[in-house]
């Protein structure tokens, strides 16, 4: 075997019906999978940590390909701006639980799959309980502090990881944890410093993508499981879609790495501390990307005070008007925008002389979320300026709950 999972022995194996032979016929006649290697998938059990852009054809090409059990981590719910990429998902499942949504369409693709749901967010409590019943972990997820968490949990369970991400036009996909080959801590030791990369969310992505990207997971996960050809251990494929470009890096095991190398790590941590993610505060509904250390005393991050879109709203109502600042880029404003100035994020720095307010004027910080104009207001706070605030929330708090009527993106 290629890696480390372990596949049942040809007596454990369960059998194929005759509509099942009919069904994975292509399979069956390739010398590589056979009868044997599509029994190999019947037994498999793959999770899927995350049914999003990357969850979303993996899993429906393990469905297709003959995977016995496809496990499904995820607590979100479907929304119409996943259909763009998520494609296991429908319009007639908007609101619905993303792991329901995901079983519908996995049972009509193939109603042999038995589809196990974990309605609920991966964390370090969990984790290892669910990681237990399966034998390849595929991470579709898009953020550091799960993906860290997957990656420990995997190392600590003896579990591959078929490991996926991606940004824009690029992405990536390895082999983890595998006893041979490196484990996502070993390419990157340390989380990249919060707000540094801005998620899909933000920065947003081709939805062709995930498909690109989550298929090669695939099938990595099918190679893992018949023992054939050559699983991405050691080694990281960069994806550039624009260019329709693809480079492979080759990774080493750190012998030092905490996880896999020494193995310090003997149970999993906080993750969201691990990776200088603050939790909200208790004070209110603060929405604002959590970047930084939190004063519990009030809604407060890194020094900026957090106003809610009610609290702006309500400002506005009495007449009190403080400056808005938008710090989106310019094609965002064009779908959507409240009337502000625009200096996008990257260009704050440059154009402070084009602030046409004093330094001490009350000035509120506006993008789509509340992470880069987070990110804004601790730049403009270090060139001065005194009374600084974060629009929690951002644009899309705004359109949620003050006016309805406006775009969301």
């Amino acid at each position: 075997m290629p890696a480390t999972f372990e596949a049942p022995t040809a007596t454990e194996l369960p059998k194929l019906s005759n509509e099942e032979i009919a069904r994975y016929s292509r399979h069956l006649i390739l010398p590589e999978v056979g009868l044997e290697g599509q029994q190999k998938l019947k037994a498999a059990k793959v999770l899927c940590v995350g049914t999003g852009g990357l969850g979303a054809p993996l899993a429906l090409y393990l469905a297709a390909a003959g995977i016995g059990t496809i496990g499904l981590v995820d607590f979100d719910v479907v929304d119409e701006s996943n259909l763009q990429r998520q494609i296991i998902h429908s319009q007639s499942t908007v609101g619905k639980l993303k792991v329901d949504s995901a079983e519908i369409m996995l049972k009509g693709l193939n109603k042999n799959v038995n589809v196990i749901k974990h309605n609920t967010m991966l964390t370090s409590k969990n984790a290892l309980e669910i990681f237990k019943d399966y034998d390849v972990i595929a991470d579709g997820t898009d953020n550091f502090q799960t993906r860290y968490l997957v990656n420990d949990a995997c190392v600590l369970t003896g579990k591959p990881n078929a490991y996926g991400s991606i940004f824009r036009f690029e992405g990536q996909a390895s082999v983890f944890a595998t006893e041979e080959g490196p484990c996502y801590r070993c390419l990157y030791p340390e989380p990249p410093p919060p707000g540094l990369v801005p998620s899909c969310a933000e920065g947003g992505v081709l939805g062709i993508l995930p498909g690109l990207v989550g298929v090669i997971q695939a099938t990595e996960v099918i190679k893992l499981i018949l023992g054939i050809g050559e699983p991405l251990v050691g080694r990281l494929l960069l994806v550039d879609a624009l260019n329709m470009g693809f480079r492979t890096l080759k990774l080493r095991k750190n012998p030092n790495c905490p996880a896999c190398g020494t193995h310090e790590i003997k149970e999993l941590i906080d993750y969201d501390q691990f990776c200088g993610i603050a939790p909200p505060t208790s004070t209110g509904p603060l929405e604002v990307s959590s970047h930084g250390n939190v004063d519990a005393s009030a809604n407060v991050v890194d020094g900026i005070a957090q106003i809610t879109v009610e609290e702006y709203k309500a400002r506005l109502d009495k007449g009190d008007k403080p400056f808005l600042l938008d710090v989106r880029e310019p094609h965002e404003y064009q779908i959507v925008n409240l009337g502000a100035p625009l200096i996008p994020v990257g260009q704050i720095g440059s154009r402070l002389n084009e602030i046409p307010v004093s330094k001490d004027t009350e000035i509120v910080v506006q993008c789509k979320s509340g992470g880069r104009s987070q990110k804004a207001a601790l730049e403009l706070k270090a060139a001065g300026f005194t009374n600084v605030k974060n629009l929690a929330g951002g644009i899309t708090a705004w359109a949620d709950r003050i006016d309805t009527s406006l775009p969301k993106y």
